[in-house]
């Protein structure tokens, strides 16, 4: 496994991640810690090539899958919140669930709240992981053995900044509602974070 870490907001240029993101880790609850840990494990495993996005955000610490160091080629990711931890499916709306597991009304992204981080592991959860991934296998094959990179970390009142809400308690509900629904946002939220 590589690991690289990437100058960004409040990060630390390393070359070994991990320390960090054990920080980032250790302000959840035990339980959630151990949920995310076991989530992020089980996602790796399917992806040996590519690269690791890892987001420390105002309100989730996300590890992103990606065929090259561009948020925006992410294509599938793990999202930990102080009460649970999410899969997200990026272009999720392009998906055949025949389970109905997959949540969200965006126009773009869906998502499954694990209640265990084994579900990831479940047949139909693996067969949409399978149909993320599909359009990014030839790019996954060509790139380096998965090579994780911290790629941000987002104070509350920067992310309040960039979206343009004066209170950071009006800021997840704008950044959720904003995220899944306004695609010139998310694109400009990716470049300044990304």
């Amino acid at each position: 496994m590589t690991v690289r870490s990437s100058q960004t907001l409040g990060a630390i240029n390393t070359s070994d991640p991990e320390p960090q993101i054990a920080s980032f880790l250790a302000r959840y609850s035990p339980a959630i810690e151990a949920q995310l840990k076991d989530a992020r494990r089980r996602l790796r495993a399917f992806f040996p090539h590519g690269h690791e996005l890892v987001f420390d955000n105002y309100n989730a610490l996300v590890f992103g899958i990606s065929p090259t160091e561009h948020a925006s080629d992410a294509f599938i990711s793990i999202a930990g919140y102080p009460k649970w931890v999410t899969l997200f499916f990026l272009n999720g709306t392009a998906l055949n669930d025949p389970s109905s597991l997959l949540e969200g009304q965006g126009t773009q992204v869906r998502s499954i709240r694990l209640k265990n981080p084994s579900q990831i592991n479940e047949p139909e959860v693996e067969a949409l992981i399978s149909q993320a991934a599909l359009a990014h296998q030839p790019a996954l094959f060509e790139a380096s053995p998965l090579a994780t990179i911290v790629k941000t970390v987002v104070t509350k009142q920067e992310a309040a900044a960039a979206c343009g809400v004066d209170s950071v308690g009006r800021l997840q509900e704008t950044w959720r509602a904003e995220m899944t629904s306004n695609p010139s946002f998310k694109r400009t939220y990716l470049q300044r974070f990304a």
